[in-house]
C-alpha cells in the first residue's frame, strides 16, 4: 500500500452524492433521461451543474438533501464527447452493465433480456438522483432539479423510480440497512468503523492517488478529475420466499431469528453477530458509534460467530485471512427501498414489485464492483469455501445449502432459492461540477 500523504479533496467540485452517506430516514427518486439532440443535452448539463450539490455543501439550509447527476457512456456519446476522451474511460464503463452480464453473473431471471425497460439499453443517457430525509424535502429537491430538464424538447424522461424508507427504517427482508460506510481521506466524513484506517481518496474520486499509488483520470483532466463511477442496480426482493426459507429451516421463532442473523452476519436490528453473538441487542443495533466497529481475525478467524459465507463478511471481509487485499475492493454502497412492504406474517408472494435501488460508488469498476460481485458474492474460493454463493444476493443453483459453522458439528440448511433478482441497471460516470459545465460547453 502507498505511504500516507496529505491529500486534500476538492470538495467544492465533487458531487455530494459521491461521498456523503444517505440520511436516515430518507426518500429518494431516480430519474432517467434520453438525449435526442446534442445541443439540448449540453444545455441539460449546464443547468444540472447549478442543480447538483457539492460535497462541501453539508451545512446548507437544505440539510441532508441533495441532487446528483450521472451520465452513461451512451450519454457521453450523445453529447458528442470527442472519441479520444471516450476511450480514456474505464473499459467496463464503455461496455455498459448489460454487456458485462456474464462477468456479473446476471443470468437466468436476472439476465438483461428480462430487465425492466429501458434499463441496460443505449437509451439510458442521464440519471438524476434526488435524496432527502422525507418526502416534502424530496419534492423540494426535485423542484430544484426540475429547471435542469424542463422545456428541453431534445431531452426525454424515460424512467422513474421512487424510493423511501419503510416505517421500520429497514429493508424488505427486515434488516436495518445503511450501516457501513468507509472513511475516505480528505473527505472530512468519518467512517462507520473506527478500527478501519481511512482509504485513499483515489479509491473513490478520480484524479487522486489510490491505495497502490495509481491515479485514474479520464481525459481531459477538466472532464475526469473529481468525478467518480457509479453503479446503479434495481434489485427485486422475493420477501415471501425468504420468510418461508427461514420458517422451514428453523425450530421456532427464536431459531428463525438466529438463522436470519447467520445468513446476514447481523441481527435484523442491525446488531452484528461479532458484538452480539448469542442474542440480539437492539440498543447496539441503533448505536451508530458501536454497531460497525469490529474486526474478525483475532476473535473469529474460523467464522464460528460470523460465518465466512454470510452476506456482510463476503461484502467486506475486513481483516479476515482471505485471498487478495481487502482494501483494494472496498466500495461505498447505498441502498434505497422501493415498493410497499409485504404485510407481516404473509408467506405467499402478492405479485407486487418491491426491493432495493442500489448505488455503488468507486473509482475502479473492475477491481471494486465487478470483483466483489463475481468473486466474493458468487464464489467462495477466496475464503476456502469452493463455489458457494452469497446466501442473500448470490446466483444460487437451488441445490446447494447454506452451512453455519458450529461446534462440534456444523449446521447445514436446505438448498437456497434465489431471493434477489436483478431488474437492470447501468454503469455511470458522476462528473465533477466543473465537468458538468465542461460538457455543457462542448461544440460539434
Amino acid at each position: 500500500m502507498s505511504a500516507a500523504t496529505d491529500v486534500t479533496l476538492e470538495l467544492d467540485d465533487i458531487q455530494r452524492g459521491v461521498l456523503s452517506p444517505r440520511p436516515t430516514p430518507y426518500a429518494a427518486t431516480y430519474l432517467v433521461f434520453r438525449i435526442d439532440d446534442p445541443s439540448q443535452g449540453r444545455e441539460l448539463m449546464r443547468r444540472a451543474s447549478a442543480a447538483a450539490t457539492s460535497a462541501a455543501d453539508t451545512s446548507s439550509p437544505l440539510g441532508d438533501t441533495w441532487v446528483s447527476v450521472a451520465v452513461t457512456y451512451w450519454g457521453l456519446q450523445a453529447l458528442r464527447v470527442p472519441r479520444c476522451s471516450l476511450e480514456s474511460f474505464a473499459w467496463e464503463f464503455r461496455q455498459g452493465m448489460a454487456a458485462r452480464a456474464r462477468a456479473l453473473r446476471d443470468e437466468g431471471a436476472s439476465s438483461p433480456q428480462h430487465w425492466e425497460a429501458p434499463l441496460g439499453t443505449r437509451d439510458v443517457h442521464v440519471v438524476i438522483t434526488a435524496i432527502a430525509p422525507d418526502p416534502p424535502r424530496l419534492e423540494a429537491a426535485i423542484d430544484r432539479a426540475r429547471p435542469a430538464y424542463d422545456h428541453l424538447s431534445g431531452v426525454t424522461a424515460i424512467w422513474r423510480q421512487d424510493c423511501s424508507a419503510l416505517p421500520t427504517e429497514k429493508e424488505h427482508f427486515g434488516y436495518l440497512d445503511g450501516i457501513s460506510h468507509p472513511a475516505v481521506e480528505g473527505s472530512g466524513i468519518p467512517g462507520s468503523n473506527r478500527l478501519e484506517a481511512p482509504l485513499k481518496g483515489g479509491e473513490f474520486v478520480l484524479g487522486y492517488p489510490d491505495e497502490i499509488g495509481g491515479v485514474q483520470t479520464p481525459q481531459p483532466a477538466a472532464l475526469g478529475r473529481n468525478g467518480s463511477y457509479a453503479v446503479f442496480r434495481k434489485l427485486h426482493q422475493n420477501v415471501a420466499a425468504f420468510r418461508r426459507y427461514l420458517r422451514d429451516n428453523s425450530t421456532g421463532a427464536q431459531d428463525e431469528e438466529l438463522i436470519a442473523a447467520k445468513i446476514m452476519g447481523r441481527w435484523r436490528s442491525g446488531a452484528p453477530l461479532a458484538l452480539a453473538p448469542q442474542h440480539d441487542d437492539p440498543a447496539l443495533g441503533t448505536d451508530s458509534r458501536r454497531r460497525n466497529t469490529f474486526l474478525y481475525a483475532q476473535d473469529d478467524p474460523m467464522g464460528f460467530t460470523t460465518p465466512g459465507g454470510c452476506h456482510i463478511r463476503r461484502a467486506n471481509p475486513r481483516d479476515s485471512a482471505v485471498a487478495g487485499e481487502v482494501r483494494l475492493h472496498r466500495m461505498i454502497r447505498r441502498g434505497a427501498v422501493y415498493g410497499p412492504p409485504l404485510p407481516e406474517g404473509v408467506l405467499q408472494d402478492d405479485g407486487t414489485d418491491r426491493g432495493l435501488m442500489f448505488a455503488f460508488i468507486g473509482a475502479h469498476l473492475g477491481r471494486q464492483f465487478e470483483f466483489v460481485q463475481s468473486q466474493w458474492m458468487n464464489d467462495g474460493v477466496f475464503f476456502g469455501a469452493g463455489n458457494t454463493k452469497d446466501p442473500v444476493v448470490g446466483v444460487v443453483d437451488g441445490q446447494t445449502g447454506y452451512t453455519i459453522p458450529r461446534r462440534p458439528v456444523r449446521r447445514r440448511l436446505a438448498p437456497l432459492p434465489s431471493f434477489v433478482v436483478s431488474r437492470g441497471g447501468e454503469y455511470c460516470f458522476l462528473p465533477s461540477l466543473s465537468a458538468l459545465r465542461w460538457l455543457g460547453d462542448l461544440h460539434d
